[in-house]
């Protein structure tokens, strides 16, 4: 394309037309410049595939929040691969690398390629608080970057409170196929978090211990690009385990004691239904709350949990009792006294197995 500027009039003389023919050089010069930015630098990789080696190191769990089935955390992720294009002279560059920090540098400055490394299961944008890439002589580039992101990981809660949860987070290199960009584990990487962790307590959470991290790499098989290929990918999995002492000593501890206070309903007179009748109604309702609390702290889940199965066997128990003093008091009524009475001494002895056998069998099945 070509551009053409006119200079002005020749009827003009003196200093405004010197000012006029010099504000029209300058403007020409900054659209010719403007013009040559527009560059596609390198937009492709350097070979098929390019290896890229990744690395997530985890800086701080900030938060888990199980209603949403979400996590927050603080990672530095690292990538470096080779691009021959970018090497130097470090003689002629009196430098043996070229650093490129803070995002205007690597915005503005930077025109090679690198990978758009995306997180696929994070939720927004997230901050990147930092960022740098450095070019060496021989052609290696290193690129590091620390982000706060939010992201969705699915939870496997039926254990609740006795439960471990495996936190994820999946990195492609985004736009680029397997047979374009290879990503592989930056095993240096690797083995600084996992010692970072073990080291550092401050990277648990309250009611949650960290356990393991595990980076590993893989070829996903499903397709983001509408394409027939493939893509490589980064999975990042952080084991937790909850802390679940808290939760037995002040819901699942205080439910048992409830239910079994109301064992005392059988040693009350059989006569004596209204009393009763109150003393098991209260148990029931203080079981339906417990559940109303319950439900506030876990995500709408279609299965249930161990501790939904503590409640519901709390609350048919609890229902049971009252069956059972409604029968004892037809029989006083109908002049059965003595079986009534023999009905509740049975109770007396098989209610309390009979909800703990229960209370175990759950256990068991759950854990």
């Amino acid at each position: 394309m070509r551009y053409t500027f006119s200079c002005p009039p020749p009827s003009l003389n003196g200093w405004h037309a010197q000012m006029l023919r010099l504000l029209f050089l300058l403007t020409a010069l900054a659209f010719t410049q403007q013009v040559a930015a527009i560059d596609a630098g390198m937009p492709n990789p350097p070979t098929s595939p390019t290896i890229v080696k990744v690395g997530i190191f985890l800086v701080d769990i900030v938060n888990l929040d199980e209603v949403n089935e979400t996590f927050e955390a603080e990672f530095i992720i690292g990538a470096e691969w080779q691009d021959p294009r970018l090497a130097f002279d470090p003689i002629e560059a009196g430098s043996n690398e070229k650093l490129f920090q803070g995002a205007f540098q690597f915005d503005e400055a930077f025109t090679g390629w690198w990978p758009q490394l995306l997180i696929v299961n994070e939720i927004g944008t997230g901050d990147m608080n930092a960022v740098r890439l450095v070019v060496y002589a021989d052609g290696r580039v290193r690129y590091l970057e620390q982000r706060n992101v939010t992201l969705e990981t699915p939870m496997k809660l039926q254990q609740f409170p006795f439960d471990a949860q495996t936190l994820e987070a999946r990195v492609i290199s985004f736009g680029d196929y397997s047979d374009q960009v290879m990503l592989e584990v930056d095993e240096r990487i690797l083995g600084a978090t996992e010692e970072y962790t073990k080291k550092n307590n401050g990277v648990n959470i309250a009611q949650w211990q960290f356990e393991n991290l595990a980076l590993t790499s893989s070829t996903a098989d499903f397709r983001y690009y509408g394409g027939q290929k493939g893509f490589s990918e980064i999975d990042l999995a952080i084991t937790l385990t909850r802390q679940s002492a808290n939760f037995i000593w002040k819901v699942i501890f205080p439910l048992i004691v409830l239910v079994l206070l109301m064992w005392a309903v059988f040693w009350l007179e059989v006569d004596n239904l209204s009393e009763r009748l109150n003393l098991a109604f209260i148990g029931v309702l203080t079981i339906v709350a417990y559940q109303f609390l319950i439900d506030g702290t876990m995500p709408r889940i279609s299965y249930f949990t161990f501790t939904d199965a503590v409640l519901l066997y709390s609350f048919v128990i609890m229902c049971v009792a009252i069956f059972e003093s409604l029968i004892v008091y037809s029989l006083y009524r109908a002049g059965h006294k003595p079986m009534a009475e023999r009905i509740d001494l049975i109770a007396q002895w098989v209610f309390p197995v009979v909800y703990f056998a229960g209370l175990t069998a759950s256990y068991v099945y759950y854990l």
